[in-house]
């Protein structure tokens, strides 16, 4: 058997760090089964990871075909027409070769990157008897409304064509990697569902000698002994950034705060541009970045993990919170935000987070409160003429356009980045003062980071169960399994499970103006 792994892209970040880890368990689960692996993307992916991903999977061979109309459709530079009949040729050559033995493995076809791929690749699935594992980490209308115009360019001029293209094809099993995400998709689309959550694993941590690298090769890189704290992610948005950076000030102000990956849309380029250009004007500890480009001679995420004093995750938006499970993997503090969509799944799995938290609250007198309530009518209301009628009709009004007067504080995730860069502008002793007594919890931390002290995450026994590689190979098969006996069932009501989705997306709990604009 051949598995083929469908995505936009393979750069550094959640979903291929997925593909890396569950390959190999789904090869064993397949007792010799599959002799071949192909990873279908839009660019190849760079050496050293390719090495890494080929050692693993050592008792099938790896390879890779690589057609950049696979890309996000915000890239290409052909016309929708031509895109399809590029992307039907390639999906010809890929899937022709063993017909009946190919298993497709698609990723985040739900963040409509690429429609035209998404619809090409079940229409292509449905007419060889393939089923479709579609396997949803993200939506595109969860705070990604910059995808609407993406589509209508594309050819899909309503929410009903996007919903049957991403939901509805027969031959399609969707995955997901939570289960608030599973609920409203069983609700609609029955017996066509499998729970699948990312795997992670405790690890031995890197030999001490690695460890001494990654800290000299960080201390180079920033020119200072001072201590790391780390966000291992690629840089978006939805990472919260600003907001770590607060909390690394007040709670161990002469760390540096470093995030790994760097800028891999056009989308994010604007929010890099601003959050560098001021921590560079203030001198601030903040390097962004540290392991964008070529990877060579670096160390990897886990060698950066061993050698950085805590680890932050202060996203605002997450489908499953890979960096939650390797912060406790390899025993570092994790400083966190509690999201409603995966803390009960985490709280099921048995972790309990010492530092966890749901809000990060700051004193409007730390900003400029009229000037940011304007600046954030005009993006809501902007992004609310980017929305399709029938959405813009179920948008709730955000939570500071909500407030009849200016309150005393309100949550530093609530805030464009234009304000969030007015706070953390005031001196550190100032705006420790003001929010100290506002988050009662952070002068505990600082206490516990001050004397080295700052709790570590024990990994639960129930996790082990719940996310090892043997348990997601074994799901995985199973999945297969289930989708070979429906493939042809009729699908359900895709359009209604969409809008199912939509509703919940647009309540004020997850409206975020740094996500309404690229430029906030």
């Amino acid at each position: 058997m051949k598995l083929v792994i469908v995505h936009y892209h393979l750069r550094p970040g959640g979903i291929r760090r997925v593909i890396e880890l569950a390959a190999p368990h789904i090869v064993r689960a397949f007792d010799g089964e599959i002799t071949t692996i192909t990873l279908a993307s839009g660019a190849q992916p760079d050496r050293i990871w390719r090495e890494i991903l080929e050692r693993a999977c050592h008792s099938a061979a790896v390879e890779y075909f690589i057609e950049p109309a696979f890309g996000y459709f915000s890239e290409q530079r052909q016309s929708p027409a031509r895109l399809r009949r590029r992307i039907r040729r390639a999906l010809n050559q890929l899937l022709n070769s063993a017909a009946n033995d190919i298993i497709v493995w698609a990723h985040n076809l739900g963040l409509a990157r690429n429609l035209i791929l998404t619809r090409e690749l079940a229409r292509a699935c449905e007419a060889r008897g393939l089923p479709l594992l579609a396997h949803h980490h993200d939506w595109w209308f969860d705070n990604r409304w910059q995808r609407w115009p993406e589509a209508r360019r594309a050819g899909f001029t309503s929410l009903e064509a996007i919903a049957q293209t991403i939901l509805g094809p027969k031959h399609t099993r969707h995955l997901t990697i939570n289960h608030a995400d599973a609920a409203v998709l069983k609700r609609h689309l029955p017996g066509r569902v499998n729970w699948l959550p990312n795997l992670a694993e405790p690890a031995s941590p890197p030999p001490p000698a690695r460890t001494r690298v990654a800290r000299d090769w960080l201390r180079r890189r920033l020119d200072h002994g001072a201590p790391v704290w780390l966000i291992p992610c690629r840089l978006l948005r939805r990472k919260n950034v600003a907001e770590a950076l607060l909390l690394t000030r007040c709670l161990q102000p002469d760390a540096w705060l470093v995030t790994t990956g760097g800028v891999s849309s056009a989308d994010e380029q604007a929010y890099f541009k601003k959050l560098d250009a001021a921590a560079r004007a203030h001198h601030w500890r903040l390097r962004l970045g540290v392991l964008a480009g070529d990877e060579t001679r670096k160390p990897n995420v886990g060698e950066l993990l061993a050698a950085s004093e805590a680890v932050l995750l202060t996203s605002i938006q997450e489908g499953f919170g890979l960096p939650y499970l390797e912060a406790t993997a390899a025993r570092r503090p994790l400083i966190a935000r509690a999201l409603p969509n995966i803390a009960p799944d985490l709280k099921k799995f048995g972790f309990r987070f010492p530092q966890y938290y749901e809000e990060l609250l700051v004193g409007t007198d730390l900003f400029d409160w009229k000037a940011e309530r304007g600046r954030q009518r005009r993006l809501f209301r902007a992004w609310l003429d980017r929305l399709p009628a029938a959405a813009r009709m179920l948008a709730s009004e955000p939570h500071l356009l909500a407030a009849s007067r200016q309150p005393e504080a309100v949550p530093f995730s609530r805030l464009t980045l234009t304000a969030q860069l007015h706070v953390l502008a005031h001196p550190v002793a100032h705006s420790w003062k003001i929010c100290a007594p506002l988050n009662p919890f952070l002068k505990l931390w600082r206490e516990r980071a001050g004397s080295g002290k700052l709790g570590v995450a024990h990994w639960p026994h129930r996790a082990t169960r719940c996310l090892s590689g043997e348990h997601y190979g074994q799901h995985f098969l199973r999945a297969y399994q289930s989708a070979v006996r429906e493939c042809g069932r009729q699908s359900g009501a895709a359009g209604a499970c969409q809008a199912d989705f939509i509703r919940q997306k647009l309540k004020p709990e997850f409206l975020y103006p740094l996500l309404w604009s690229s430029e906030s």
